[in-house]
């Protein structure tokens, strides 16, 4: 599988959502590379994103440039990045269909997932650092399943989340549940919702009943926000290039959304979790094309 690349008349714009004062600011704009899913370093001084097979560095403020990280022996990389607790590496999935451990300074990287047959998607990486959750699927294509595997490698563990395609799994900040998206109770192909399980397994729970096909939910550091992408009814999977909605919500009351933001976007905009280390902002893409 290539990396994407922008369409004609294409740009990407990297994007900083103030949740305190509802403030959105295009920090950066590509017309040459499709960047996507950025994680907020612990630091809060960089953006980490994937863009033209390999990982860059951007500051998250106006008027940044953004800068290639390099690695060594690393297959081109897609947009299911998660950073380390210890704030110095980032796991990475690759088009090779394996999951990488590597150096935010760059440098040589470990392949972590095993060579079983099956493709493998990171989405989180458990608070106390031990432990990766990643989807898995067969090479045939889905459903996808839920697995956890020590982050030093090894024998992965299967979270039985019942039947239905999922997807985005990723700790909460107290590590007490994995939040994803599942189509287990879908009333039509690709109908995912927002929902949570124990890692030890047990019944999903439901977050938000909706007609819309909701992926990728994303808890603030603090656990009190979280925020959730919201594509069109009927949508299979999450392509590019539609009218989505971010979802702005508390996390006591997922009902009730705090706010609503309209973008051109998809696949690439918020895959992975972009909050800012002190849960005040987070970042996203949009994908405009000519005046949209």
């Amino acid at each position: 599988m290539a990396y994407r690349s922008l369409q004609p008349d294409q740009v990407a714009r990297v994007h900083v959502h103030d949740v305190r004062t509802g403030d959105d600011t295009v920090i950066f704009e590509s017309a040459d590379v499709l960047l996507e899913a950025p994680n907020w370093s612990l630091d809060g001084q960089t953006l980490l994103l994937n863009g033209n097979g390999v990982l860059w560095s951007l500051a998250p403020e106006v008027g940044s440039s953004l800068r290639q990280i390099t690695h060594d022996g690393l297959p081109d990389i897609n947009n299911d990045h998660v950073l380390d607790p210890d704030g110095e590496s980032i796991y990475l999935s690759a088009t090779d269909s394996h999951i990488y451990r590597a150096a935010l300074s760059g440098g040589p990287v470990t392949k972590i997932t095993p060579d079983d047959g099956f493709k493998h998607y990171l989405h989180g990486v458990s608070p106390d650092r031990k432990r990766l959750a990643y989807v898995q699927i067969p090479e045939s294509g889905p459903p996808g399943v839920l697995m956890v595997i020590a982050a030093t490698g090894g024998e992965p563990t299967l979270v039985d989340t019942g039947a239905g395609h999922i997807d985005g799994p990723e700790w909460s900040p107290d590590g007490e549940w994995i939040y994803l998206n599942s189509e287990h109770w879908a009333t039509q192909p690709g109908h995912a919702q927002v929902c949570r399980i124990r890692e030890t397994g047990g019944e999903l729970e439901r977050l938000v009943e909706s007609d819309t096909v909701d992926w990728f939910p994303h808890l603030s550091p603090d656990g009190s926000k979280a925020v959730y992408i919201e594509f069109p009814t009927g949508t299979q999977g999450h392509p590019a290039d539609l009218p989505v909605t971010i979802v702005l919500v508390d996390t006591n009351d997922w009902t009730t959304p705090l706010e609503r933001i309209s973008l051109p976007g998809g696949q690439g905009t918020i895959n992975v979790n972009s909050w800012s280390p002190d849960s005040t902002q987070f970042a996203y893409v949009s994908y405009p094309i000519g005046n949209a």
